[in-house]
């Protein structure tokens, strides 16, 4: 595995868990089938000080137009336990984004399988937070080998998103990718999905902007855009073989409530846990509870 340099402004950010994960962001050169360079893939990885004999890894998966900055609270308390890894997803966060790249729900896939590959290479707890949580049951689909448990917190996947963004073309779709830096719209959306409003801090709102930054970032979303993102995995979900875990905040305003129950009843082997006093993101405002439930399934 080939390491790249890569370093992080911290401006903005005031809370010691942020402050601590752009620390510990490490990006590595990933071969994949979509190009013949390799991708430069961010990613962090955190092991207790004793890992536990059945040290089974968890790999997170963050939500969309996000980072692996999403579990700055959660992954550290998952990773007092096992040995815990969150990648940025191929589009996102700070995984690098080139031109000659495709953005899509199946180059997603790819590059998150040779990002597995290279960097952990044996079964994980696969946990996939709103848009990552369709991530993750796509790939749990396809490789089922990969994954022994699979854990949704407010899951998209269920239900089929806007199909507006495949009729998106050039300039609309690029229009409509940067409506989202708008820190307007990225505050307003903050508020929405939590809770507790007080939770939609400044450091909050730098942790969810840091990647605006990024060269490609608007290219790659518009692309994404178009690509349709990801659709309905209902007809699907039957077939999935993990022990799963379904967490919801029970005060989510962004996806509502109903997908939970969904998910429940045609996930075979699955469980529902509803998160009390949480909104869209219970990694963040219910860290310690959602942690505890992740640990108690395994």
């Amino acid at each position: 595995m080939m390491e790249r340099e890569f370093t992080l402004s911290f401006e903005g950010l005031t809370e010691e868990t942020s402050l601590a994960l752009v620390r510990q962001i490490r990006c590595c050169e990933v071969v994949t089938p979509l190009s013949e360079r390799a991708i430069a893939t961010t990613y962090v990885r955190q092991s207790p000080t004793q890992p536990p004999a059945d040290d089974l890894p968890l790999l997170l998966l963050h939500g969309f137009d996000s980072s692996v900055l999403e579990f700055r609270r959660l992954l550290p308390l998952l990773a007092e336990h096992r040995t815990t890894w969150a990648i940025d997803l191929l589009g996102f966060g700070f995984t690098e984004r080139r031109p000659d790249l495709p953005f899509s729900p199946v180059a997603i896939k790819t590059h998150l399988y040779y990002t597995w590959k290279t960097l952990i290479n044996r079964p994980v707890v696969l946990v996939g937070a709103s848009m990552g949580g369709a991530a993750a049951i796509d790939f749990a689909l396809t490789y089922p080998e990969v994954v022994s448990h699979l854990i949704l917190l407010n899951s998209a996947g269920y239900s089929a998103g806007p199909m507006l963004g495949k009729y998106l073309f050039s300039p609309l779709d690029r229009w409509a990718a940067g409506v989202l830096a708008r820190p307007k719209i990225r505050k307003d959306a903050a508020l929405k999905a939590y809770h507790d409003p007080r939770f939609a801090s400044d450091d909050a709102y730098h942790c969810g902007a840091l990647h605006l930054t990024q060269p490609g970032w608007l290219a790659a979303l518009a692309a994404f855009t178009r690509s349709g993102g990801y659709g309905s995995f209902k007809d699907q979900l039957k077939s999935l073989r993990p022990p799963t875990l379904i967490l919801w905040g029970k005060s989510d305003r962004i996806l509502g409530t109903q997908d939970a129950l969904r998910f429940f009843q045609t996930i075979p082997h699955s469980r529902l846990v509803w998160i009390e006093a949480s909104g869209h993101l219970p990694h963040l405002e219910q860290a310690r509870e959602t942690a505890k439930h992740i640990l108690e399934c395994l």
